[in-house]
């Protein structure tokens, strides 16, 4: 394998790290959607790497701030299929690999 190969394949295979709210998709209004995303940082700052208890704040704020219910999903590797509530869906990375 040439060295060009070796430097694409070697590239395609690196994991992307950031530190920073990085959105996926997302049909919320503007405001709840800045809402959300601050309240998902502050969360991971003050929980760190308890998902359980960000996931808790992240959904207990939520349903106190816009009504219940919603469901939050922390972590690094899961699947899911889900039905939403138009205007109340957010899908985002942070603070991890993408």
């Amino acid at each position: 394998m040439n060295e060009v190969a070796k430097e694409k394949e070697s590239s395609n295979n690196k994991k992307i790290i950031f530190n920073y709210p990085l959105l996926k998709e997302s049909d919320m209004s503007e405001e709840m959607k800045s809402d959300t995303m601050d309240l998902c940082v502050t969360s991971f700052e003050k929980y760190a790497a308890d998902h359980e208890k960000v996931a808790k704040f992240i959904k207990e704020t939520l349903d106190q701030k816009y009504g219940s219910p919603w469901h939050v999903v922390v972590g690094e590797a899961f699947g899911f299929q889900i039905s939403h509530d138009a205007k109340h869906l957010m899908y985002m990375f942070l603070a991890g690999n993408k």
